[in-house]
């Protein structure tokens, strides 16, 4: 598929995640499958004002293509000042808008999934952004913003008219945030109303889910979002039902934890290893899920400082667990 003059081979895409699609689990994702990256949701104004520390959350990894940098915010001259300068810093190949974040701090600003209740102001944004960049550029967003406005269809359709190039909708309102189950019949809905592309977010879970879900929807791409936490192997098991081939099964416990290292490693390289280390506690405890007798090595985990902790830690994970038998059913470490 095409997102606008961006070719991509594949139909899998990892969904931007604050805190977690760092570039350093963009790389290992890539490198198990992911056709398609994005950057966590970063903020136009902190673009805008130069801030030294958000300028990180841009940098992409070595050879990062197709990529895609995502900002937010709801001032259509701000958004279209920081997408230059994050297209102008990254050399990504598309630009992406957030329009569906439902946390509390960002909505309360006007931004993410509150734009959803006001598409016309969103379409304008679009277009200054359009206007400003020379790559693609598109847009993630919700059901809608409760059950009583689930306006993803409209949302959609005042988008493409503004001029974005693809659509990411997630099948759940802002009101659900990211609870109960996500409602694939408007993702459906949006892409038999517009023509450009739509990537389809929500519940995927299994490998199984992956084609499911672009069954179900007919979406171009199927986006990854909290399924792959702790488990990048995800992408490379749903390309795998996607082609018809036998899904592989997850690495042995050893390798997992390698796996989980090297990611600590690759983000302390980047942005220093106690920013590092601090941030891989939880997904370490997320490599960690299924794992039988593992809450000892989580408590231990929660309490690492330093990459020789990660490294003490994955030793004793080694040489005292063993592997549950849905994760993979392998053998000792």
């Amino acid at each position: 598929m095409k997102i606008g003059t961006v070719e991509i081979s594949g139909r899998l895409a990892l969904a931007p995640m604050a805190g977690v699609t760092d570039a350093a689990f963009r790389q290992i994702c890539s490198e198990q499958g992911a056709d398609y990256t994005c950057t966590e949701l970063i903020s136009s104004k902190a673009l805008c004002y130069h801030d030294r520390k958000t300028f990180g959350l841009l940098r992409q990894f070595p050879g990062e293509h197709p990529s895609a940098v995502q900002i937010f915010g709801s001032d259509p001259v701000c958004m279209a000042e920081a997408a230059q300068i994050a297209i102008e810093y990254t050399g990504a190949d598309v630009l992406d808008l957030n329009m569906g974040c439902p946390m509390g701090k960002i909505v309360n600003n006007g931004d993410g999934a509150a734009l959803m209740r006001d598409p016309e102001k969103a379409g304008r944004i679009v277009e200054a952004v359009v206007k400003a960049v020379s790559v693609p550029v598109t847009a993630k967003f919700r059901r809608g913003w409760d059950m009583g406005s689930c306006n993803c269809v409209e949302f959609a359709r005042v988008l493409e008219q503004a001029g974005v190039s693809a659509v990411a909708v997630h099948g759940r309102t802002r009101a659900q945030v990211y609870s109960g189950q996500a409602d694939w019949n408007c993702i459906r809905a949006v892409k038999e109303a517009v023509s450009v592309p739509v990537l389809a977010n929500g519940d995927i879970w299994k490998p199984e889910d992956a084609a499911r879900i672009l069954q179900h929807t007919k979406a171009d791409m199927a986006m990854v979002g909290r399924g792959c936490f702790g488990n990048p192997w995800l992408f490379r098991q749903a390309k795998a039902v996607l082609e018809g081939r036998p899904v592989p099964p997850l690495p042995p416990l050893a390798e997992r934890c390698e796996t989980a290292v090297r990611q600590i490693e690759l983000a302390a390289a980047d942005k220093g290893e106690r920013a590092a280390v601090l941030e891989a506690r939880r997904h370490y405890c997320w490599y960690l899920k299924g794992v039988p007798h593992s809450g000892y090595y989580k408590e231990k985990i929660v309490q690492m400082n330093t990459l020789e902790d990660v490294y003490q830690v994955t030793k004793g994970i080694c040489r005292d667990l063993r592997d549950a038998p849905e994760r993979g059913g392998a053998g000792p470490c």
